[in-house]
């Protein structure tokens, strides 16, 4: 058996919707959706990832298809567990032995301590005795290089799959923050919701997601060919008749489905902004807001956020690896870390 003797460092994006993880001098070597199946027969774990993603609506009775994060954080301890075992695993070259490894979890923002314990605990059940959990805001904003260190504040909304993420970060840390349970997953049961009522047709959060991917956007501008052509084909089961049925929606129809929910996050961005100390709020309307996660790849969210608060919005190069690159490059500096993150030495 071999055993890993050097000491590795590792951070982790523990997602609602997918797991990143980063490893020291790699880079992000795992990008899987955060999802697990068992066999509740046989006592044992099938898949994780992209292939346990597939079984979602489609697996038998004694199968258990489990999303082990929900609006953020750990709603099932021990699926989650096995679920990160699982992904190290496959990224480390040894997996006998843990106690080298020295970790940063990026959790949102919101959650409490005891939510911050679990999953601290959750790392060192697998033998990890460096571990430190970073807010997400402060990981995006790392992760982007943004100047976190000075007096200059600066602004990040991370819109992942269970949590919409916005803090205004100065002198390592953050000023003020809002952690909205709503995000990417609420998105998709505004589309399920949509779909069903107008168009008597149930589909799936996996369509729902294909949909807001395809057709998403937060603004519609009747200039743009997108909106007079762009269409994708959802699948479903009819209502009334009880059969597959297929039905052709637009960008328009898309639209009208997020309004909504995506309202509900440009509140938190004001609510953040309103929270902010007048210094720090000019600093932000001269340089801007920086926008993460993949709710920030919507077709024109940025363009809103401007036009509803006045404010420059712009979307990260790297926003669907930002926290991740964050708390991976974090570990670069240990006596800064410490200083951003939670930790608990044991």
């Amino acid at each position: 058996m071999l055993f890993y003797f050097g000491k590795k460092d590792i951070g982790i994006d523990l997602g609602t919707a997918n797991t990143l993880v980063y490893v020291k001098g790699k880079g992000i070597v795992l990008n899987q959706p955060s999802v697990i199946s068992v066999d509740t027969h046989a006592k044992r774990i099938l898949a994780v990832g992209e292939e346990a993603k597939k079984m979602i609506g489609k697996a038998p009775k004694h199968i258990r298809v489990i999303r082990p994060l929900q609006d953020g954080v750990i709603s099932n301890f021990e699926m989650t567990a096995e679920m990160l075992r699982e992904f190290l695993t496959k990224v480390l070259d040894s997996v006998s032995r843990f106690s080298r490894i020295r970790i940063v979890i990026g959790v949102p923002s919101g959650v409490t301590e005891v939510e911050k314990r679990a999953v601290e605990e959750v790392v060192r059940q697998m033998g990890a005795k460096d571990v430190f959990i970073l807010d997400e805001p402060m990981a995006a904003a790392i992760g982007c290089g943004l100047p976190i260190d000075g007096p200059t504040g600066c602004m990040v909304a991370d819109i992942g799959g269970g949590t919409s993420d916005i803090a205004i970060i100065a002198l390592e840390g953050i000023v003020t923050s809002t952690s909205l349970r709503h995000a990417g997953d609420k998105l998709n049961e505004a589309i399920v919701a949509y779909v069903r009522k107008n168009f008597e047709l149930i589909i799936g959060d996996s369509m729902a997601e294909e949909l807001k991917i395809h057709l998403g956007c937060a603004l519609i501008d009747p200039e743009d060919d997108f909106f007079k052509t762009a269409q994708y084909s959802a699948s479903g089961r009819d209502i009334v008749t009880g059969l597959p049925r297929t039905y052709a929606l637009t960008p328009a129809e898309i639209y009208d489905a997020m309004e909504e929910s995506v309202e509900i996050i440009i509140d938190g961005i004001k609510q953040t902004l309103e929270n902010a100390p007048p210094a720090i709020a000019a600093d932000i309307a001269q340089e801007g807001i920086v926008l993460t996660g993949g709710g920030a790849l919507i077709r024109g969210l940025d363009r809103l956020i401007e036009q509803e608060t006045g404010i420059g919005a712009v979307v990260a190069a790297n926003a669907l690896e930002a926290v991740a690159e964050g708390t991976g490059t974090s570990l670069s500096n240990i006596d800064k870390l410490e200083r951003y993150a939670s930790y608990n030495k044991r």
